[in-house]
């Protein structure tokens, strides 16, 4: 795991609430055979996301040992080829042994296509550090920049 004592809060310029968002278009290879996005875009988009957020928070570590267990997307709307849209998320909450990262994703007015959300919902995530098999408790390094940033 990576050295977190030296991550101060001022030094990130990391806050309560802090929300990532990556901005995205829609490709042909994101629409199904109905013309708009195919569903597994939004969770694409918000892993993007939450890869920033990771980053952004220094956790590299992250990734490799926190496998998703549940996805929950409510989609409110649709997104067509070409239209622009952003992906927005955020630490909604640390558990012992999970945390559950916030979304929505909204989209740009397009031609007669009217923009607003789309998508919203939640992803949890486990720790499962190398060399075990099931869910351990985040270290209080990784908890403490869980915590620091939770909404």
């Amino acid at each position: 795991m990576a050295k977190l004592e030296n991550v101060q809060l001022s030094e990130t310029r990391l806050s309560k609430g802090y929300t990532v968002s990556v901005d995205k278009t829609v490709e042909w290879v994101d629409t199904d055979a109905s013309g708009h996005q195919h569903n597994s875009v939004v969770i694409r988009w918000v892993e993007a996301a939450e890869a920033q957020l990771m980053r952004d928070l220094n956790l590299p570590e992250y990734f490799p040992d926190a496998p998703r267990v549940q996805h929950h997307v409510n989609y409110t709307g649709m997104l067509w080829f070409g239209q622009q849209a952003r992906a927005d998320v955020w630490v909604e909450e640390v558990g012992r042994t999970s945390l559950k990262l916030g979304f929505e994703v909204t989209s740009q007015d397009h031609g007669a296509n009217q923009g607003g959300l789309v998508a919203h919902g939640y992803v949890t995530t486990v720790y499962v550090p190398k060399g075990h098999t099931t869910a351990q408790p985040w270290s209080p390094e990784m908890r403490q920049v869980f915590e620091q940033v939770q909404k």
